[in-house]
């Protein structure tokens, strides 16, 4: 996608654009904590990014007392600043297949890149332990272009997806996404069960799945 930035604010209109992907819903105040800026240079970057309506506002209500907070998220047009896999061939693409060949055409094409993937995996993703076995496939789905990484959570762990790139061909079939939740549950299957928590296309700003650690029988 052509920047509409000039080339001298290219790189800090970015490294916002960067940390919204990752830490999206943020406020102007954690924003400016993780790029290392002011609070007024992070506002006045932010705002400008507004103008070009790249990010867009919530106001978010406390638990308890106290004043709503603004947090800040990608529009539609700053997530077109991320790779997308060709997105429009892509979903041309599945729905010349799906006029071609059916249904039945659908799911062999996912059942065949369920496959490739399935062996990727299997053969990258080997550790015993789950920590590391989860850390091998945020590694191999950042390789993917997903932007992937593992958080602690409570007594489990988060597989985080910051991005998409067949957000496209995901809209056009969810059978994509479907497909990878599966796979993700076969490659952790003897060490920890796994649900998504959060939908990149259900509203969500990422995908989020919460990883649990199977229960070791007592002795």
């Amino acid at each position: 996608m052509q920047s509409h930035f000039a080339t001298t604010e290219h790189s800090s209109a970015m490294r916002m654009l960067e940390a919204l992907k990752k830490q999206a819903p943020a406020s102007t105040a954690e924003l400016a904590r993780a790029l290392q800026m002011t609070s007024e240079a992070a506002r006045q970057q932010i705002n400008r990014l507004a103008e070009q309506a790249l990010v867009q506002a919530h106001m978010q209500k406390p638990a308890g007392a106290g004043r709503p907070r603004q947090l800040w998220t990608l529009t539609a047009a700053g997530q077109r600043y991320f790779p997308d896999a060709h997105a429009q061939l892509t979903v041309q693409l599945i729905g010349s297949i799906q006029k071609l060949f059916g249904q039945q055409g659908m799911d062999s094409l996912i059942s065949e890149r369920e496959a490739q993937s399935r062996a990727r995996y299997q053969a990258h993703c080997t550790a015993p332990e789950l920590a590391q076995r989860l850390a091998q496939l945020a590694a191999i789905r950042t390789e993917e272009g997903y932007m992937a990484h593992v958080e602690p959570h409570g007594q489990g762990w988060l597989l985080v997806e910051d991005h998409c790139p067949i957000c496209a061909a995901a809209s056009a079939c969810r059978g994509f996404c479907r497909s990878e939740q599966a796979l993700f549950q076969e490659v952790l299957a003897d060490v920890a069960t796994l649900e998504r928590s959060e939908y990149l296309l259900e509203a969500g700003q990422r995908c989020v799945y919460v990883v649990q650690p199977l229960q070791q029988p007592s002795h």
